[in-house]
């Protein structure tokens, strides 16, 4: 009788553990609440790829405005918090080929540095040192394939949408990779670091 006991308020107990009030939420990190307008700097750039900045600029800044948490000034205008986006590395390497050696598919990889700067005490709210975009295409000489142009301008959509979600929903919505792993990892050395 014990033994079935046992069983059973064992039997409870996993149940229990296996409700969904029993999983680890962390708590979100959100913005401080005095910062209720934040600027974006210009993106530095660090490839050696021309003006990818400018693209990536503009379409930040339309994903912030399209969410409407925070409002977009200038850094001179009252801006309380600050988004500072360095692009760190730029890979397209193709990654699929045909029986002629011909590049078919490609694998874009954009790699940023994000700091959101809380203007009053000159310190990081958060920082993300390797923040990556990747987008997988096919060349555009096969069908529903696209130019480097096109995966780029995908790329950029992706990364806008995450750091506009990195900033408003805070800590563990979206979150970069291990820096230490990436320089380290020769698949991801390149001339435009």
């Amino acid at each position: 009788m014990k033994k079935i006991l046992f069983a059973l308020t064992c039997a409870l107990c996993l149940v229990a553990c296996g409700s969904e009030g029993s999983f680890y939420r962390p708590q979100a990190q959100i913005m401080p609440q005095h910062i209720r307008k934040v600027a974006i700097r210009p993106i530095l750039n660090k490839t050696e790829i021309f003006a990818m900045e400018d693209k990536l600029y503009l379409q930040l800044y339309d994903e912030f405005l399209k969410n409407g948490t925070y409002q977009i000034v200038s850094e001179d205008n009252g801006a309380e918090g600050v988004i500072m986006t360095t692009i760190t590395r730029y890979l397209n390497v193709p990654i699929q080929y045909d029986s002629q050696l011909i590049p078919m598919v490609y694998k874009m990889d954009v790699w940023l540095d994000i700091v959101l700067i809380d203007k009053t005490t000159n310190e990081p709210v958060w920082r993300e040192p390797a923040f990556v975009g990747t987008q997988t295409y096919s060349s555009s000489t096969l069908p529903g394939g696209m130019t480097e142009q096109q995966a780029r301008e995908m790329v950029w959509q992706k990364l806008s949408k995450d750091i506009v979600k990195r900033t408003v929903d805070g800590f563990g919505s979206v979150m970069s990779e291990d820096k230490r792993k990436v320089m380290q990892n020769p698949e991801y050395t390149t001339i435009t670091q």
